[in-house]
């Protein structure tokens, strides 16, 4: 290519470039020059804007950044139901509905465990707001609490809806789950009149068979009115299995009084006879 050593002269928007062994006529327009101009800025400008809101809507890990709103993800764990700890976990996500029996605990938190069922450590930055109601627009809310994992025992019937708010104390940034609604079913107590506890696996343990009470105590007495065993609440599926003091009770008619209160405020008073067949 030659090299340019002058300008010559710049007349009716015409540039003249004289090099080492001849003339170059470039035609070089003014309007030319500045769209040019403002395609460029904008290229850039338009660039610029399309990284700041990438980059702005990202979590922001490196150099000890905090974690963007959108890294939360609720869950609540199943611990028991009905008197009785689950055989299987049991995990509960925002939208989803579980329908179970009082009492029906759960434990709450703002982000899913790792796989090795460790929780997520609370963010500094963050404030967390559990809110319980019983309805869907959150009108009626009768509990809330700040913690980024909390653990909540439902002893009444109904339908119950529980929601987590999170807020970036830096930027007020905020963010609201959807609804967990959690279903508790109606109160239930039957109580049977026999059971043959001769070891052979079979209806050897006298058990009542309910759904959804708070409270509960069973006593059991011979025909003398005396008292030979007691269950409650927290043993209520482990029943009686026919024995007093250690021993094997013998074989006929025993009496049994169950007082109990069931989620939906139902009060159960029984008493009925226990036939003991070996």
């Amino acid at each position: 290519m030659p090299k340019i050593n002058e300008w010559n002269e710049l007349r009716n928007n015409i540039v003249h470039f004289k090099t080492e062994n001849f003339y170059v006529y470039a035609d070089i327009r003014t309007e030319t020059v500045i769209f040019a101009g403002i395609m460029r800025c904008g290229l850039f400008l338009y660039i610029g804007c399309a990284a700041m809101l990438l980059l702005g809507n990202l979590p922001v890990w490196a150099g000890g950044g905090r974690t963007g709103l959108l890294d939360m993800s609720p869950v609540a764990i199943l611990l028991s139901e009905n008197g009785a700890i689950p055989e299987e976990s049991v995990s509960v996500y925002p939208g989803d509905t579980y329908t179970g029996s009082a009492p029906l605990e759960f434990r709450f938190l703002w982000k899913e465990p790792a796989e090795n069922g460790d929780a997520a450590d609370e963010n500094d930055n963050l404030r967390y707001e559990w809110n319980f109601s019983r309805d869907a627009a959150f009108n009626d809310i009768f509990l809330t609490r700040f913690d980024a994992e909390t653990i909540y025992t439902f002893q009444e019937s109904g339908l119950f809806y529980v929601r987590l708010i999170v807020t970036d104390t830096e930027t007020e940034d905020t963010e609201s789950s959807d609804a967990f609604v959690i279903r508790i079913a109606e109160s239930e107590l039957k109580v049977p009149n026999a059971f043959s506890p001769n070891g052979d696996g079979v209806n050897d343990v006298f058990r009542v068979k309910h759904k959804s009470l708070v409270r509960f105590n069973a006593y059991v007495f011979n025909r003398w009115g005396q008292q030979l065993y007691h269950w409650g609440l927290q043993n209520i599926d482990a029943g009686w299995d026919g024995t007093a003091h250690g021993k094997n009770v013998p074989d006929g008619v025993y009496f049994i009084v169950v007082e109990a209160e069931g989620a939906d405020g139902v009060d159960y008073k029984i008493k009925s006879d226990i036939n003991i067949l070996r």
